[in-house]
Order: structure tokens, then sequence, then C-alpha cells
């Protein structure tokens, strides 16, 4: 059995800190590494105990989730920050991802969805919400450079749906190897480094419409 996900939760508002961490302390698929009410009690909690997860909110007094976020960085802490905020706007969205945020889901996300986004930010996956992807159109998108062939579109509704490489290739009966392949071309067509912006880039562009579902 898996050792459970490690998550640190990171917000402000401690109604909000008590609703998150009677959730994640209910599974046992998750452990809770910590809390924190700001930026600067982020980075301390961060590398003294090495979450492997970070739900971290952006609006924050004396260091917001921002700051928070460079300096994790800066400082090399091996984590996976996933921004959690109820704020969705581009203003936001972009430079967190960024200053080196896996992803980014709103406070409004179902239970499972919030799980699921986890998992797939501990597996080093990037999780970008559909509803926040398109409040950056314009914003990350170069022109689509070649078109995407059927399996790299493939490839791209399930990252969208937050499939790791691993599950992708199961649903698609190939190897990761070749997932990561098609990975590499999606993002030179695409004009992108992530896959964050892969699924903004694509809504934008057209190539995925919002609620398509993966084939």
């Amino acid at each position: 059995m898996a050792d459970p996900i490690r998550v640190l939760i990171v917000d402000d508002h401690p109604v909000v800190r008590d609703g998150l961490r009677g959730m994640f302390t209910t599974d046992p698929g998750f452990e809770l590494a910590g809390e924190a009410g700001n930026g600067n009690e982020a980075v301390v909690v961060a590398r003294a105990e090495r979450p492997d997860v970070i739900l971290m909110d952006l609006r924050m007094p004396e260091m917001d989730g921002l700051a928070a976020i460079r300096k994790l960085r800066e400082l090399a802490v091996p984590c996976q920050i996933l921004v959690l905020t109820t704020y969705d706007s581009d203003s936001y969205v972009l430079p967190a991802i960024e200053a080196g945020a896996t992803g980014y889901l709103l406070k409004d996300a179902p239970r499972e969805e919030l799980f699921r986004a986890v998992r797939s930010a501990a597996k080093g996956e990037a999780v970008l919400s559909p509803s926040v992807a398109t409040k950056v159109l314009g914003r990350v998108r170069s022109p689509i450079r070649e078109p995407l062939s059927q399996r790299e579109l493939d490839v791209l509704r399930h990252i969208a749906r937050g499939n790791s490489n691993r599950e992708i290739a199961a649903k698609l009966y190939i190897s990761e190897a070749t997932v990561k392949t098609h990975l590499i071309h999606l993002y030179g067509k695409l004009g992108v480094n992530d896959r964050a912006a892969a699924v903004a880039a694509a809504f934008e562009a057209g190539v995925l419409n919002r609620g398509e579902k993966a084939e």
C-alpha cells in the first residue's frame, strides 16, 4: 500500500483550514503535514516538514501566496504546490503558474476533484481547472505551429482531465514512454513548456472544448 500523501494547508482563514483539515485527515490516502496562515509561515513549515503537496492560498497577510511560491522554488524545497483560491482571473493564474505552481484550482471544487488534483500534483502532474484555463486565453498561447495528430489530441484530452502519464498510458493502451513522446510533440506544436499551459492554449485555439470527454 502506497504511503499517504503529506499535505500542507496554507490559508489565512481558520475556517477554511478547519474544513480542509477535516477532509484530508479522514481519508487514509492523505496525511496532514502542517498548516500555515501566511506565506512566511508556509515557507518555514515546508522547509521543516517537507510535504509532498502544498495547498496554497494567494491573498494572505505578511507574505502572499505568489511570493511564497517564488521563495519555495528559490530555496528548492522539494514539494509540489497546488494553488487553491477563490480568484480565477488571469492576473492571478498566469503569475502563479510562472512562479512554479504545479496547478491551480478554485475553492468551490468538489471534494473528489480536489483529492484527484492533489494526487496528480503529488506525481508531478500539472493540474489546471478548465474554468481557470479559459481565464488565461491569449496569455499563454502561441499560434499552433502544426496540426495535432489524433493520438496527440487523445493525450491532450486526458491531460485536461488531470490524468497522469501512467493513467493516460493505461487508457490508451500505450507505454508511458510513448505518452512522454506525444507530450514533447504537443508542447512544440502549441508553443508551451508544461501541461497546464498546453491545456489553456488548447482551449483558446478551439482544439479542446469545455466539457469534452476523452475517447
